[in-house]
């Protein structure tokens, strides 16, 4: 039997973006990372040059390789989730995600954008996604058009993934029957 995929977002449950700016948690580094689209030399507002500041745990990556999951990254980071969020994880070069054209667009329904390519990625597939933006309706949308088993995972931007976080998604793992 194939792993369970599973699914990462970066900002919220990795990279907790809305803990207090002043106080990063225990047990994180900070990285500084360019912001997307900015040219070299850009002599525009101060506050667009300034790199974004991430907190990442190193030791979240061996959890996650333990969990019995295939690895995705299902984040606006994309690719650049392998340049910035892999290496300091300890995690090896991830597939991820391609959002396209459904990238921040809006659905009248409530659903999440990302909702609908990650039902399409995992293709039946059993999955978890961890992220700190879905909602009811994205879990009615994925029992209505994703024939397998799923989890989605609520983490709270403020304080990232932690230890309760990862038992429940071990968990799922292990009543799919994945070592």
């Amino acid at each position: 039997m194939n792993r369970p995929l599973l699914f990462l977002d970066v900002d919220g449950p990795l990279n907790p973006c809305a803990a207090q700016p002043e106080r990063r948690p225990a047990g994180y580094t900070t990285i500084r990372v360019p912001r997307p689209g900015t040219p070299e030399g850009d002599t525009g507002f101060p506050s667009r040059r300034r790199p974004l500041r991430v907190w990442l745990a190193p030791e979240h990556g061996r959890i996650l390789l333990r969990l019995g999951f295939e690895l995705c990254w299902a984040t606006t980071w994309m690719d650049d989730a392998n340049r910035w969020i892999a290496p300091v994880l300890g995690l090896p070069e991830l597939p991820f995600v391609d959002f396209g054209d459904a990238l921040f667009q809006e659905r009248s329904d409530g659903v999440h954008w990302k909702t609908g390519p990650l039902v399409g990625h995992a293709d039946g597939r059993p999955f978890a996604w961890v992220d700190d933006e879905q909602g009811e309706p994205d879990r009615a949308y994925v029992a209505a058009h994703h024939r397998g088993s799923a989890l989605l995972h609520h983490v709270s931007p403020r304080i990232g993934l932690r230890e309760d976080d990862f038992r429940a998604l071990a968990a799922f793992a292990r009543s799919l029957g994945t070592p």
